[in-house]
């Protein structure tokens, strides 16, 4: 059976949390799109970690870890972020990269951030990972696999065809060094060191895993309005952030993915641009960002503060049907015990007509946010474990939210540890 953790949101819901937790009782974590450019921060026994292109199994040492094909691979990074738990008593994980997963190359990231620089105020708000060149190679096929470093005629002669077009490029667009392809060639024959222990054929691996009745769990990266697809474009990523990419990402059947786990947090958050209708500033804004998360809101990869925001149903219940949800996790919900109401936006106010419908990113640059106040429950709910226990305003924050959103809220997560987390039937 395959369970997707995927997000709701604008990303940075919690998702490493849940995948974590739910690991316990899978054998395989699939990490089936994006790269290294967003973090899961994970609170368990050996510490805090931010994983970028690393499952978020990889504390269980009856996991396998699989990095699918639909991953942006930076060898290098993986390579360090091994390292960086094993260093702290991790017992080395199970890993297996799909051969078909294609590799972030330096220039990537050099043409990201050359192109963020040049955009100037019209820029994305990339992380400068080199993830939108990375995709934009791989879909105008100029990408390289995992598979291609084992060819080393085949990749040298590609190589200098690739490098021809970008080094045009980097001369008369950007006025930057050029690249050199022998070079490269080298670097890419040290990526090979590095990733030959993990390399093999990732879906044939988890279709047998299925027909032994293995259970595999899928890790999504971002969230619903970060699909290029169906998010607030262009202000997105350059991936599918939904469940149902999943099956390409991992290569798994489409029909093998039967429960779908949307994290939402109990209050919005967002890096990077574009729209973001409940979003709040100010004091108001640096004491929910100073109290958020563990540590506070502020970016597992940048280390940048977060914008934050008023939990959105409109958005979340968009988030929720485009990826198929069958269980909402909500989480970090103990951040808002400080709180003597919370403000919670229902609907949007768009040129004066109100709407629950989550709109294009045109409409929803205007779209303002209509309010409701609940009454806050004044007190810290970490510790508890049952949904009764929880204070009766708590209690009727959660089912309003669940009514709004209108998908069954099953797991609550109340702090940042792995048993911070309440069930709920």
């Amino acid at each position: 059976m395959v369970k997707a953790v995927v997000g709701a949101n604008w990303g940075d819901e919690g998702k490493g949390k849940i995948t974590d937790m739910l690991a316990a009782k899978a054998d395989i974590v699939v990490r089936f799109q994006g790269g290294a450019n967003a973090g899961h921060t994970i609170v368990n026994n050996y510490g805090k970690f931010a994983l970028h292109t690393l499952p978020s199994g990889v504390f269980y040492s009856h996991v396998t870890s699989v990095i699918g094909n639909g991953v942006a691979l930076n060898i290098p990074i993986l390579a360090k972020e091994i390292k960086s738990i094993t260093d702290r008593n991790v017992p080395a994980p199970k890993i297996r990269v799909s051969n078909r997963a294609q590799m972030v190359m330096p220039y990537h990231i050099l043409f990201d951030q050359y192109e963020e620089e040049r955009l100037g105020g019209h820029s994305f708000g990339s992380t400068k990972s080199g993830i939108a060149p990375f995709y934009s190679d791989k879909y105008a096929k100029i990408g390289f696999q995992v598979n291609e470093l084992y060819d080393e005629e085949a990749l040298k002669d590609k190589l200098h065809r690739v490098c021809e077009v970008k080094n045009i490029l980097l001369e008369h667009l950007y006025h930057k060094p050029l690249i050199n392809p022998d070079e490269l060639f080298e670097e890419m024959m040290q990526w090979r060191e590095m990733i030959d222990p993990y390399v093999c054929d990732t879906a044939a691996f988890l279709n047998q895993a299925l027909a032994e009745g293995k259970e595999i769990l899928l890790e999504g990266q971002l969230g619903s309005m970060k699909d290029p697809d169906h998010g607030i474009y262009p202000m997105v990523t350059s991936s599918p952030t939904l469940a149902g990419y999943g099956a390409v990402g991992a290569g798994v059947p489409p029909y093998e993915i039967k429960t779908i786990v949307t994290v939402s947090k109990a209050y919005s958050s967002a890096v990077g641009a574009g729209a973001f209708v409940s979003e709040i500033f100010g004091d108001e804004a640096e004491e929910l960002r100073r109290r958020g998360g563990d540590g506070g809101e502020y970016g597992a990869t940048t280390g940048r503060p977060r914008r934050v925001g008023w939990y959105d149903c409109v958005a979340s219940r968009y988030g929720c049907r485009v990826q198929g949800t069958t269980d909402v996790a909500f989480t970090v919900l103990d951040v808002l015990g400080y709180l003597d109401e919370i403000p919670v936006c229902v609907a949007y106010d768009i040129d004066g007509e109100i709407t629950e419908e989550f709109p294009t990113t045109g409409l929803l640059e205007k779209a303002k946010p209509v309010i409701e106040k609940l009454p806050g429950w004044k007190c810290d709910i970490r510790g508890i474990r049952k949904y009764e226990d929880l204070p009766e305003n708590c209690r009727n924050y959660i089912e309003f939210i669940e009514k709004k959103i209108g998908y069954p809220i099953t797991m609550i997560s109340n702090g940042p540890g792995r048993d911070d987390i309440i069930y709920r039937d």
